[in-house]
């Protein structure tokens, strides 16, 4: 992996909103550490309401994670987008973090416990 890129499991749960939708709550969410860039939870899709999801065309790339692909959120307050990602087949340094999704913080809520 890697140097600067450090991957734990969460203790405890975590639950994802997007506003007042409820997403998803997860037991077996993973913190994802790079560099000096703030930590990012990576929780597995079986644990998220994948009926509020919608795969867009945008995707990016990462030297060290692969290809991200985007999800929009169906919520309750409308449509946010391109705020999940996902790297479904990362590089095998990161694999841990297949199948799971990220979110980002301006859009998302992700809190432990």
């Amino acid at each position: 992996m890697a140097d600067h890129i450090r991957i734990a499991r969460v203790e405890g749960p975590v639950t994802v909103r997007a506003g007042t939708t409820l997403l998803g709550t997860s037991a077996r969410a993973l913190e994802l550490r790079e560099g000096s860039y703030p930590p990012v939870i990576y929780v597995p899709r079986e644990d998220i309401d994948m009926t509020r999801l919608m795969r867009t065309d945008h995707a990016t790339s990462c030297p060290w994670k692969g290809k991200a692909s985007y999800y929009s959120i169906k919520g309750d307050a409308g449509m946010l987008a391109n705020a999940v990602w996902s790297y479904e087949t990362p590089k095998p340094d990161v694999a841990e973090i297949a199948g799971h999704l990220a979110f980002y913080p301006d859009r998302v809520t992700v809190t432990r416990g």
